[in-house]
């Protein structure tokens, strides 16, 4: 991957390259390892930059259900005759 770096400010390219790391390889150890520096060094990276980790997925709303799929039953606990 080739990256393009628009200023000199070394805290803004720290930033950009610990962001393309992590969604390239989709977690910290993994996105460390492609840094070459340790879990703890880019989870330090990840607060010093305010860097938001993991992203934010939306909810998923009662309506986005397919309406005609088939629900699994919620199992109940037996019920005994000494009730």
């Amino acid at each position: 991957m080739r990256l393009v770096i628009e200023t000199y400010n070394l805290q803004a390219v720290e930033r950009m390259l610990c962001v393309e790391a992590l969604n390239q390889a989709g977690t910290i150890v993994d996105g460390a390892s492609l840094l070459g520096i340790t879990r703890h060094a880019l989870k330090r990276r990840i607060i010093k930059h305010n860097i938001e980790w993991p992203v934010r997925r939306p909810l998923v709303s009662d309506a986005s259900i397919v309406i005609g799929q088939p629900v699994a039953p919620v199992a109940s606990a037996p019920v005994s005759a000494a009730e």
